[in-house]
């Protein structure tokens, strides 16, 4: 229960502040509000036609993107080779058009939307073989250099589109993992691209191949393709769902201080259907479950959106077209699905990253970023300790440092508890509500010169709405 206590802290700069689960001991600092196009609140937009992306659906559907809150859009483009170990990469009747590709840019820019160009290549069905993209690759050096001579013009003749169009962002390459063993090579082919593409570069692994790239150096983002098994599960909860994502973020993080680049979820999404949350890289099969996929969406963004390396999503997949998806629909389209809400709610707010971690003995301190704005509206965290906590106080301060009345947190306790809190109510005649950028937590505690209080806090999930 929140109790006001109507006593103002009037020496509270001796107090630092706030969110757990990124584990930095680094002082504190106040970042301001994110800019909205540093963020990638994005959508991948594909098609396997030829002229689609060049139709009044594209048209409609780049439009529809920027009014749901996003602010990139991902172009796929796929060109093919005959098997896995095949040197010919060529386009064919499923493959867009440049002209089409070059129509969607321009459409896509005169929305105010950033463009990722994302070339894949995958293997024609058939012929007996059951490889994938990931499958590439030979086992003789003469082989792997003819290969890449071929990916080197594939690749760099969309690098010459994306430049010319002012693309902003190009992808190299996506889920080539057992080519992504050939390092000099690809940095060959970084190389060459850098050469006529003036942009930001990504390459997008596979969920299961990212930590094995070892050319991340040469390039400017991370990618991912987050299909990242959630729960072995037959009907998983939210919280279940959450708890597997916990898993993987933490490895992430672990492997992000050696790495220290942003990353981008380049590929995300979740078809609609029972197995989402085990195996979501497959498409829909058996019954339709689209609230398995909301709360796929759900437990992602409550769990990932917040993190501070995390530079932001693609979800999988919108076609040129504002129509499809629905209640019957198995696919991975969000659209007329429940998820959609869940995916327009998060993109149209602003986003709260936590910052810089400093434990002492009585208290946790990280700043945030502020959000642009803070009228009427409410902030929600979980709150959890490893050890039982009897109270808290906890403030809300603006960025030249005043502070709410304290409010108290009672029974933290070892299992996760929501807090919500007015925030005009608690904090109006205060603070500046318009500049709140750090909230704090100090434990009430005779044993806090005991034990190191500040380890035992868990807090996440921050929410403003």
């Amino acid at each position: 229960m929140l109790k006001n206590t109507k006593v103002i802290w009037e020496n509270l700069c001796r107090v630092t502040c706030i969110f757990l689960v990124i584990n930095l001991n680094v002082p504190i600092s106040v970042v301001h509000a994110e800019q909205e196009d540093a963020f990638h609140k994005g959508v991948c937009f594909t098609t396997w036609t030829r002229d689609k992306f060049s139709s009044t659906g594209a048209k409609q559907a780049l439009e529809m993107f920027r009014g749901f809150g996003a602010g990139h859009v991902q172009i796929n483009v796929t060109e093919y080779q005959a098997r896995h170990d095949s040197f010919r990469i060529r386009s064919t009747e499923r493959t867009p058009r440049k002209s089409s590709i070059i129509k969607a840019i321009r459409k896509a820019h005169k929305t105010s939307l950033k463009v990722m160009l994302k070339p894949h290549i995958d293997i024609i069905k058939g012929g007996g073989e059951n490889y994938c993209r990931k499958d590439i690759g030979f086992q003789d050096n003469v082989s792997w250099k003819k290969w890449f001579g071929n990916y080197e013009k594939f690749i760099v003749s969309y690098a010459k589109l994306a430049e010319k169009e002012n693309v902003e962002m190009f992808c190299i390459g996506t889920e080539l993992s057992f080519a992504s063993r050939k390092t000099e090579s690809w940095r060959e082919i970084i190389s060459k691209i850098r050469s006529v593409y003036s942009g930001e570069l990504i390459y997008a692994a596979n969920w299961d191949n990212y930590e094995s790239v070892n050319f991340w150096e040469d390039l400017d983002y991370v990618g991912i393709n987050a299909y990242f098994p959630l729960s072995e599960e037959e009907s998983p909860t939210i919280e279940e769902i959450k708890a597997g994502w916990r898993v993987w973020i933490n490895r992430i993080e672990a492997w992000h201080k050696t790495i220290k680049k942003p990353i981008i979820f380049t590929e995300i999404g979740y078809a609609s259907y029972a197995g989402a949350a085990r195996e979501p890289w497959k498409g829909g099969t058996g019954e339709v479950d689209t609230l398995r996929q909301a709360n796929c969406y759900t437990a992602f963004f409550e769990v990932v959106w917040w993190r501070e390396w995390f530079k932001g999503a693609y979800w999988w997949n919108f076609k040129p077209m504002i129509y499809g998806g629905g209640m019957r629909d198995r696919g991975f389209t969000p659209m007329n699905k429940p998820a959609m809400e869940i995916l327009k709610k998060w993109y149209k707010s602003d986003r709260i990253i936590f910052k810089d971690r400093q434990e002492e003995k009585n208290f946790l301190a990280i700043s945030f970023t502020r959000p642009q704005n803070l009228h009427n509206k409410f902030l929600q965290f979980k709150i959890k300790s490893r050890e039982e906590i009897k109270s808290l106080r906890f403030v809300l301060r603006d960025h030249s440092t005043r502070c709410s009345p304290d409010i108290r947190l009672d029974d933290i306790t070892r299992k996760w508890k929501t807090f919500s809190i007015n925030i005009e109510k608690e904090a109006f005649d205060f603070v500046d509500t318009s500049q709140i950028d750090n909230i704090r937590f100090e434990i009430l505690s005779p044993k806090c010169t005991e034990k190191e209080w500040g380890s035992m806090l868990l807090v996440e999930e921050i929410k403003v709405f």
